[in-house]
């Protein structure tokens, strides 16, 4: 992703947290989701930062962030809290918060903590929390993770080598045969971006953000919530399904519901000049 200005924020734990910011005007803050470092937004920044000053983050582990001083402290909490903190060191004092994915989650936590900061909140294929509970439409992910973090960190040397080999390629390919993205919409050179950033950081810290995600719920916080929502599902969405993020949607007092039909979890790579349309009529209309 292009930058005009890069920096580094510290974490709570002295953990090193990168930001990038690009643009002038009202503040946008994006918020990827678990194991990305910018490819949600690789079309979608540049005509956001036309007319708004956007800061983009690094989670801790993630990207040019450094390594979490503390591996287990990876919850949305912990997470949240990061994002203030790059907040005030880019001088950005309220934003419209942008999510994809679990950023829907940190964000929501931001705003539960430190409500001043968000102007806005735009949520796209993201939920409220309990993510590994309705992962394909099932709990079946949150009964076996708790097996696959214990063989990691009892073969960790091996899991390491494993973790992201698959070529980007093939899993293009495999994906498209499940049907987990839109194959027709998503360029190949995309996925093998989502396939680099994902395989950059450590399993472990994945499936623990995993695991915490999963175990997270802001769902008592949503009828609280104050400020105005967009909020954008995917009609093939299996890791964060339609329904969900409907039931996300109606829960907050005043929230606007956008669907795009045909898309996947990967949609804003798939069609990132319908959202670019959506996030423009709702930003149009914030005073």
């Amino acid at each position: 992703m292009h930058y005009d200005e890069r920096g580094f924020a510290s974490a709570a734990d002295g953990t090193k947290l990168f930001y990038g910011l690009r643009g002038t005007g009202p503040a946008l803050v994006l918020l990827d989701g678990i194991g990305c470092d910018g490819w949600a937004w690789v079309h979608l920044q540049p005509h956001l930062a036309l007319h708004h000053r956007v800061l983009h983050c690094h989670y801790r582990g993630h990207g040019r962030s450094g390594a979490p001083v503390d591996p287990t402290a990876a919850d949305m909490t912990t997470l949240q809290d990061d994002v203030a903190r790059v907040m005030a060191a880019a001088n950005i004092n309220r934003a419209v918060i942008i999510t994809h994915s679990m950023g829907s989650q940190v964000a929501l936590e931001l705003y539960r903590h430190h409500p001043e900061l968000v102007r806005a909140l735009v949520l796209v294929c993201g939920s409220y929390g309990r993510i590994t509970h309705t992962f394909h439409g099932n709990d079946i992910l949150s009964r076996v993770l708790p097996t696959l973090i214990a063989n990691t960190r009892k073969y960790g040397a091996l899991a390491r080598a494993l973790w992201g080999r698959l070529p980007p390629a093939l899993s293009y390919r495999v994906a498209g045969w499940l049907r987990e993205i839109d194959g027709a919409t998503l360029r190949p050179e995309d996925f093998r971006l989502y396939v680099e950033h994902l395989s950059d950081i450590e399993l472990d810290l994945y499936l623990t953000m995993l695991q915490h995600a999963g175990d997270h719920s802001a769902e008592d916080l949503l009828p609280q919530i104050r400020v105005p929502t967009l909020v954008i599902a995917a009609e093939r969405d299996t890791f964060t399904p339609r329904d969900v993020v409907k039931n996300l949607a109606d829960q907050i007092p005043g929230a606007v519901h956008r669907e795009l039909l045909g898309a996947s979890h990967a949609a804003p790579s798939e069609q990132p000049e319908v959202i670019d349309q959506y996030i423009d009529e709702f930003l149009a209309k914030l005073t």
